[in-house]
């Protein structure tokens, strides 16, 4: 039972790393190269669908490591998810306080109705989003760690 939380954990999580790399690495260099106004479309389409399932993606797997971290607290590789449970709880804070506010504008903007500075929230956002992809990498790095 114990393994199978571990794997199960370990997957959710490296999934989640894997979506999150993709958006910062392929998907918004896309959508960057798109002409006219279609990048813009795409962003603000692709907030509104991964804004509405990330918040749980997230929130699930802090919680799996949490429930991992418990039921293995006395067994060898803890302190490790317990780091990875640290670097998923700040990757969320990170989240809730810096990039979903910009997000949330994000994601109702049109070519009618955006403002002037559009293109410079995006990439702070991006900017805010590889930082965050490498909190969630180095969290998953230490949930892979602690199976071994």
């Amino acid at each position: 039972m114990l393994d199978a939380l571990e794997v199960f954990t370990t997957v959710v999580v490296g999934l989640m790393v894997g979506v999150e790399f993709s958006v910062a690495f392929v998907i918004n260099r896309i959508l960057d190269a798109l002409p006219g106004d279609s990048g813009q479309l795409g962003r603000a389409h692709g907030g509104r669908m991964l804004g509405a399932v990330m918040p749980v993606w997230y929130i699930g797997s802090l919680v799996l490591v949490g429930v991992w971290a418990v039921v293995e607290r006395h067994q060898s590789g803890t302190g490790l998810v317990v780091t990875a449970g640290a670097l998923l709880a700040v990757s969320v804070i990170m989240s809730i306080l810096l990039l979903v506010p910009i997000n949330n504008r994000g994601r109702t903007w049109t070519p009618d109705n955006r403002p002037a500075d559009w293109e410079q929230q995006m990439g702070r956002w991006d900017r805010l989003h590889y930082v965050r992809v490498a909190v969630v990498v180095a969290a998953f790095t230490f949930l892979v760690a602690a199976l071994v």
